[in-house]
């Protein structure tokens, strides 16, 4: 198949890398630094140059707030037959931008980024592709991402914004506020450092990113939660309640299926 990656980013170089010993592959980017590296794919600066290229498949990777923008730049030197896609972390306004296009499409999005995943080892990572989409759209992505042992969920785009909002959002929101609290000394303990490292992984990513998953329109629920348990947390520690914080530790093991090892003592 012959498929054109918008955007030299990480998600588009590492896409590219992974089509282009069974695909015919070309990626565009305008800025020509980008593209220095990119191996075994044809490099294109220019949309003009893509219309010669005629790509059956193309897989939008630009950073999210220039998603819609890319397409625009592109659509105009595609064939019809041509299947448009994104991997968009945030749906909103794809739906519709498809529905009047009027191109095949296909919306999938991997859970995970270079910045946080084991590249080379992809099998615990999950990726969702949007039930809506093409079949033949589908059904590449499907045998793309199954040929990466991602675990595969279908989702209406609906469905995939509000699960977005929970698994993204409340992360998300809790290592910004943990960050937000930090002192620029040194601490010793191995949770912090654990901590630090998921905090400063997260605030490499592009600004916008982070922005949009958190304006989601399904966030705020997940964040107000989040200042409710922590309200109620405060109260135990003000009132140094042990049996409320007995059964709270009880309650957020049992929420994430934990089950604490008992020792028990030789008699």
């Amino acid at each position: 198949m012959k498929i054109l990656v918008l955007g030299a980013g990480k998600m588009g170089t590492w896409i590219t890398d992974c089509l282009c010993f069974d695909h015919e592959v070309a990626i565009f980017d305008p800025d020509h630094k980008k593209l220095r590296f990119v191996f075994n794919t044809i490099r294109m600066t220019d949309p003009k140059e893509i219309e010669a290229f005629k790509p059956e498949l193309v897989i939008n990777a630009v950073t999210l707030k220039y998603t819609i923008e890319a397409f625009e730049t592109v659509i105009p030197y595609l064939p019809e037959n041509c299947i448009l896609s994104d991997i968009a972390s945030v749906k909103n306004g794809l739906k519709d931008y498809y529905k009047n296009k009027g191109f095949r499409f296909v919306s999938t999005h991997p859970m995970f980024g270079p910045t946080f995943a084991n590249i080379q080892d992809l099998s615990t990572q999950n990726a969702v592709i949007i039930s809506e989409s093409d079949h033949l759209g589908k059904a590449f992505f499907k045998d793309f991402y199954g040929s990466l042992r991602l675990k595969i969920y279908e989702y209406t785009f609906k469905e995939h914004d509000e699960i977005t909002a929970y698994s993204l959002s409340i992360p998300f929101s809790s290592t910004l506020v943990f960050a937000a609290c930090m002192k620029n000394i040194e601490a010793p303990g191995t949770t912090f450092k654990k901590h630090m490292a998921i905090a400063q992984g997260l605030l490499s990513e592009d600004d916008y990113l982070l922005s949009e998953i958190l304006f989601n329109e399904y966030t705020y629920e997940q964040v107000e939660n989040i200042r409710k348990e922590l309200r109620y947390l405060l109260d135990i520690i003000k009132d140094k309640d042990s049996e409320k914080m007995k059964a709270f530790l009880s309650k957020v093991r049992n929420n994430i299926n934990y089950k604490k090892e008992t020792v028990q003592k030789d008699k």
